[in-house]
């Protein structure tokens, strides 16, 4: 049972402390005994404990950071929303092939930021200089903002803030079941909740210190349940022995749970399995004895965005893949909207 992330040590700003949420978060860590450090700056933390690399690296993701967001500009964020609104940076979670191992590169810690209402009204721009077009918002792409809420409620705050928008639209993905107290949020069906899943073998040996399957589909359920238009990231495909039959296991677990109300507004985003060779390095380094295979040789080389190449799959794996997995959404969600990205 994977209980809901403490913090072993918390950061935070001074400046955190003008804002009410980082008096409240303070207080809150203060009475639950967590050791309180004080840090200039959310990009400045040092002395994670640590006696070599991997215990520093381990100790980091156990670390908050409560701080400022200084830039208001945010990034944008396609083809899954227009931008990403940045609540929080860093995950708790120890997925091997995730993506921020290199882009949080030596600060894997996470960070939670208190100038919630100044970043809501960056976003209110944003949609003003789109409208009368409605505006998507990724919440926290480099997070999993879910892992968090129970302790910041930033999350919430957004859903109700989207739920009284008419241009704003707000979406984010998790790999965590501790959703119960964003069930009863005033979300008015402007929130897009999705959950990443996958094949019992990728999520067994590939993504350690997140829920096990059965946890997120029974809260995909209770998300439906209340409400929420719903939505599946199924990544990385990753062809493992037995991987057909692992993933038709997916969708037969999924078919099982998710109410027929909610099929009709319901999406799935597929992603292959693919890395860069700075990526294989740190996730070697991160992780030295993980099972997930990253052998050149074996895959197609892929020219990517700012002129960094990426290995994914042969073209017959990948149409093998991707004919495989809509197959079987195919047979079990006939009305969802299917999107595939190599």
């Amino acid at each position: 049972m994977i209980k809901p992330f403490v913090p072993q040590l918390v950061y935070i700003e001074p400046r955190a402390l003008e804002y009410p949420l980082g008096v409240e978060l303070k207080d809150k860590f203060e009475k639950m005994g967590i050791e309180i450090r004080e840090t200039t700056s959310h990009n400045q933390v040092r002395n994670i404990p640590g006696d070599n690399h991997l215990q520093k690296y381990r100790n980091a993701k156990s670390t908050l950071v409560v701080g400022v967001r200084k830039t208001l500009n945010f990034d944008t964020s396609k083809p899954s929303a227009e931008y990403a609104i940045p609540f929080a940076t860093g995950c708790m979670g120890h997925c091997h092939y995730c993506y921020l191992q290199t882009t949080m590169g030596s600060k894997p810690y996470i960070r939670t930021y208190v100038n919630v209402e100044e970043i809501l009204d960056r976003a209110e721009q944003y949609m003003k200089e789109r409208a009368p077009q409605i505006t998507r918002f990724e919440a926290a792409c480099t997070s999993d903002i879910v892992g968090i809420d129970h302790l910041t409620h930033t999350l919430k705050h957004a859903i109700e803030y989207f739920g009284e928008s008419d241009l704003g639209q707000l979406r984010f993905v998790t790999k965590f079941h501790h959703v119960d107290h964003l069930l009863d949020a005033k979300h008015n069906g402007k929130t897009r909740f999705r959950f990443s899943v996958n094949a019992d073998y990728v999520i067994k040996y590939f993504e350690p210190g997140t829920s096990p399957l059965d946890y997120r589909i029974e809260a995909a359920n209770k998300v439906a349940k209340a409400g929420y238009p719903l939505g599946f990231i199924v990544a990385p495909i990753y062809i493992h022995e037995g991987w057909r039959d692992g993933y038709r296991k997916l969708f037969e677990k999924l078919d099982a749970s998710i109410p027929r109300e909610s099929r009709d507004d319901i999406t799935f985003e597929m992603i292959q399995h693919r890395f860069t060779k700075p990526a294989k390095r740190v996730i070697e380094k991160n992780y030295p004895k993980s099972k997930l295979q990253m052998n050149e040789e074996e895959r197609r080389y892929k020219w990517g965005r700012y002129g960094i190449g990426k290995y994914v799959y042969t073209k017959d794996e990948e149409h093998e893949l991707r004919e495989t997995l809509e197959y079987y959404i195919g047979q079990f969600f006939p009305n969802a909207k299917i999107e595939y990205f190599t």
